[in-house]
């Protein structure tokens, strides 16, 4: 036993220095137009980026692997995209991890950038904008060199990728899109069908008891809340940072455990992670656990929800509080205010639920209301439309060089490309996959459709390299 756990412990050890090293990079900074499609005006700002060629012939390099950052720090984003340094390594690629204006410390204005007295200062904040300071700045590392640049991008930026590939052909030779939906637009995708993906993971993580007991929460939370007894209850048993003192708080609180559920569901990898938090192994099944009855004592079912939320919120055994209130709470990495100002440009992506067959409450799309609240809140009106305008939403016909890959596990496979408009468009689907997992480090732990993935990329994505030196 004592040998079997020192094995394993030196195993652990292999990794997490294989794991390091593979993730060793200059950070850099690259000078961009604040914005690339005015010619009167010659203000500027830095974007990061991060640079490895440790892989390649630096007299000579084979190819240019840049991961089209997303939604937060671009060092998060590289250290859980393990896939793209691996296949670098064999690739003998450079790799670049490129930060999203106004995301990490890619900011136009500083400490000045989100100030809601100068709304003027988010007119820059858009995919074209950032898609431009990618193409000036693969122009830039490439030096004249003639080199193939394959994108890589995982959620947002997958979508990014995918659509990089669609509007320059000519600077990026193919794109991974791993779990992008680019389709959960309106009139694309039903606005329920994330809600109705999320529903059914938890119903087949244990057993259908789990999401029955979620869909009756709703109803437990707002009867003990209808006292004040009630209300210091339920912030006593869910360890809240804040009480529930009214209504707004109530919602406040259960539109956090929505968002708890979709980021159990997207992070519901086989092996630990800190993706979006500090998680076990198959996440859903251990929250499911607790709920694995059918409660129908509410009081019963309080507590048990308590003590199933605990595997998302305090897993590590460190987090004092549930701080319900913060609207990056639900999620330590990804900054959320930043997308909550896109969702009100561009982004701007329809979500509904029906109580009768999801766990969720039942709520509308109602774009106006959105529309209201965006002007409220950031002076944006949001282009619903705008995106499908932009790159075409299913028509993809002309689209080539681009790989969709989406876990069936994914609560946003829904909005994903998950049939083929003709044969330079790869589909690749993984039963077994939640957000992404295919774009992350290999792990022993991983399903053999997600190996069987990540083989077909790389032969893939070797063939498209193939191509550009054969036609060069």
């Amino acid at each position: 036993m004592y040998v079997y756990i020192c094995a394993l412990l030196f195993s652990s050890l292999l990794l997490a220095t294989s794991a390091q090293s593979k993730f060793e990079y200059e950070i850099k900074e690259f000078q961009v137009p604040l914005d690339h499609f005015s010619f009167l005006s010659n203000a500027s700002f830095s974007i990061r980026y991060l640079y490895n060629e440790s892989y390649a012939d630096k007299s000579n390099p084979k190819s240019i692997f840049f991961y089209t950052g997303n939604e937060g720090d671009i060092e998060w984003f590289a250290k859980n995209s393990g896939f793209v340094w691996e296949l670098a390594e064999k690739e003998r690629a450079i790799v670049v991890f490129a930060e999203h204006r106004y995301y990490g410390k890619s900011l136009p204005f500083g400490s000045d950038t989100f100030n809601a007295s100068k709304p003027e200062h988010l007119a820059y904040f858009t995919v074209e904008q950032t898609l431009e300071d990618y193409a000036l700045l693969i122009t830039f590392l490439r030096n004249g060199r003639q080199l193939p640049v394959v994108a890589f991008g995982g959620s947002y930026g997958g979508m990014l990728a995918a659509w990089f590939r669609i509007k320059y052909p000519h600077i990026v030779v193919g794109a991974l899109a791993a779990s992008a939906p680019i389709l959960q637009f309106e009139g694309l995708t039903p606005c329920d069908i994330f809600n109705e993906i999320t529903t059914s993971v938890f119903n087949t993580a244990y057993n259908a008891n789990c999401s029955a007991n979620i869909g009756k929460s709703w109803h437990a939370f707002e009867t003990m809340a209808a006292t004040d007894a009630g209300k210091k209850q339920l912030g006593d048993k869910f360890h809240l940072c804040e009480p529930i003192k009214n209504g707004d708080d109530l919602n406040q609180f259960m539109d956090y455990l929505e968002d708890v559920y979709a980021n159990l569901a997207m992070s519901n990898y086989p092996y630990n992670t800190n993706f979006l938090a500090p998680l076990p192994a198959n996440p859903v099944r251990q929250f499911c656990l607790y709920l694995k009855d059918l409660h129908a004592d509410e009081a019963d079912l309080v507590s048990s929800m308590a003590s199933a939320l605990a595997v998302y919120t305090n897993y590590s055994g460190s987090d004092p509080c549930v701080d319900y209130k913060n609207s990056n709470a639900s999620s330590a990495t990804v900054d959320s205010s930043g997308w909550e100002i896109q969702s009100c440009n561009q982004m701007v992506m329809p979500f509904c639920a029906n109580s009768s067959n999801t766990m969720y409450r039942t709520s509308t799309w109602d774009l106006k209301k959105v529309s209201d609240k965006c002007y409220k809140k950031f002076q944006l009106t949001p282009k619903p439309f705008d995106i499908v305008l932009r790159y075409g939403g299913r028509d993809l016909v002309a689209a080539s060089n681009i790989i969709f890959s989406n876990g069936l596990l994914d609560p946003w496979s829904g909005g994903g490309v998950l049939m083929s408009p003709n044969d330079r468009i790869h589909i690749i689907i993984l039963p077994e996959g939640a957000h992404h997992l295919d774009l992350r480090q290999s792990n022993p732990m991983d399903p053999a459709s997600v190996v069987d993935a990540r083989q077909k990329e790389a032969a893939i994505i070797g063939q498209w390299i193939s191509e550009f030196y054969r036609y060069l």
